[in-house]
């Protein structure tokens, strides 16, 4: 029976990122993982998606604004079955790289199912059945999430698919029907209406990206119109069923119900903990009515020696946040200085076109909280770069306290805006005000530029408009 100090279960952004750093600080690490090293979002999530947005972005422009660019072609041909193939050639680089990872820090890689025998014991049993027995001082549960459906509807992965069939499959469908507004949902609406998908999202809430800020939904809902995405939100399915030719959804709004029709229907409604037959009850790990995995401050569980992160925890279900976790999991395990994490002041990055970047409260929210709030909004039509690169929609929007200039939030849309949310969550943490923002100088011509511009606003004084 092998021993470690630390054994960790699953190998996505949570799990293998604490056991690099459960390594670096001198403990012996193992990872068991059932299927593949990086997990979800290296293999069939965040990774392959952002090759094939990469895709969708020149797509689009070719086909619908090449002419505005000088660029005309009598037989545009796209082939999404190379952009699907380019997609697992990055991912697959990067899940080498992890392998590579696990190698330099010397951590020990176990493929099979892992079930908790003990507070201390897992089992695991490989694809040929084998099992075999791992002792461990720490337990590290990261075994991510998946994706959840509408009770009563089949997913076959073929004309009702969840976004691991969507990604993987190396055709476009003629016409989709997506169920959920979120961040799944738009950014295969993106994807898909590039390559010149019929797409209608179906969204149970008044708007699409329903957690962020009104003004965000607002604006992207524009931007799909202008797409040719329909949008039907506050919307709820009420059947799907599958036809000779595609799907059938039967939909309820205020209107009434009526009936759409397509080659494809994608479930993008959310995310269910991987949590079962994990041996959780038998050792008396505490889980929500849910099933998510509940921990402290310290990524640690009810019961000790056994710590969990990541989207099996429900704290906020992205991998940079699962990472977070997984450092800080580890740090703790070993009785070194670490810190904490404010979920509500996370980034968040949505990777439609246009792109959404966000975090902290929104306009709303502040309201809600009882702050006495500035708000400083500043477009990018006025922005030299974003005119340059002929991508202009969107706007920079950041809540502040009126009464000390520390931000509250930031809510963006447009282009690369996920690539300008670090100043911001920076100075958030740092507790830089609205006026320190707005002195810093910022290169010219740049898309950062508008988020100087927008802490101009809330001090009263922007330059550019």
């Amino acid at each position: 029976m092998s021993t470690y100090d630390v054994v960790v279960i699953g190998a996505g952004p949570g799990g293998y990122v604490a056991a690099i750093r459960s390594a670096q600080l001198g403990l012996k690490t193992a990872i068991i993982d059932k299927q593949w090293l990086g997990g979800v979002c290296l293999n069939v999530g965040c990774i392959p998606s952002k090759a094939l947005l990469r895709n969708a972005e020149v797509a689009h422009l070719l086909r619908e604004r090449g002419k505005d660019f000088g660029f005309s072609f009598e037989n545009l041909t796209l082939d999404y079955a190379k952009a699907v193939k380019r997609s697992r050639q990055v991912s697959d680089r990067l899940t080498r790289g992890v392998g590579f990872l696990m190698k330099k820090n010397k951590i020990d890689v176990v493929m099979g199912t892992a079930r908790l025998m003990t507070a201390n014991t897992v089992q695991v049993t490989d694809g040929e059945g084998k099992v075999s027995t791992i002792e461990a001082k720490n337990i590290i549960l990261a075994t991510g999430a998946s994706a959840a459906a509408i009770p009563g509807v089949a997913v076959d992965g073929e004309k009702v698919l969840t976004y691991r069939e969507a990604i993987l499959q190396e055709k476009c469908p003629r016409s989709a029907i997506i169920i959920g507004g979120g961040a799944i949902g738009v950014e295969f609406a993106t994807i898909w209406s590039a390559y010149g998908s019929a797409v209608t999202i179906v969204e149970m809430l008044p708007r699409i990206v329903p957690l962020e800020d009104e003004e965000i939904s607002a604006e992207l809902s524009k931007a799909f119109r202008d797409r040719k995405i329909q949008v039907l939100a506050g919307h709820r399915v009420m059947a799907v069923e599958t036809t000779e030719n595609g799907v059938r959804v039967r939909v309820s709004g205020e209107g009434g119900e009526q009936v759409l029709e397509a080659e494809q229907a994608l479930m993008a409604i959310g995310f269910k903990p991987n949590s079962k037959d994990l041996g959780l009850e038998e050792v008396g790990v505490q889980v929500d009515g849910r099933g998510f995995v509940q921990v402290d401050e310290r990524m640690a569980t009810n019961v000790p020696g056994i710590w969990a992160i990541g989207d099996v925890t429900g704290k906020t279900l992205l991998a940079h946040v699962a990472s977070a976790m997984g450092v800080i999991c580890a740090e703790n395990i070993a009785g070194v200085e670490t810190t904490t994490i404010d979920y509500r002041m996370v980034p968040r990055a949505t990777y439609c076109q246009p792109q959404i970047a966000s975090f902290g409260y929104t306009e709303a929210q502040a309201r809600e909280a009882g702050y006495e709030i500035k708000v400083g909004r500043f477009p990018f039509q006025p922005n030299g770069k974003a005119l340059g690169l002929g991508d202009y929609a969107g706007f920079v929007k950041i809540i502040a306290d009126a009464r000390y200039g520390e931000i509250l939030g930031a809510h963006m849309i447009g282009p690369e805006v996920t690539e300008l949310l670090p100043e911001l969550t920076l100075a958030q943490r740092m507790e830089l005000t609205t006026a320190e923002i707005a002195r810093n100088i910022h290169a010219h011509p740049t898309l950062s530029e508008v988020i100087m511009e927008a802490a101009e606003m809330a001090e009263g004084h922007a330059i550019h408009i």
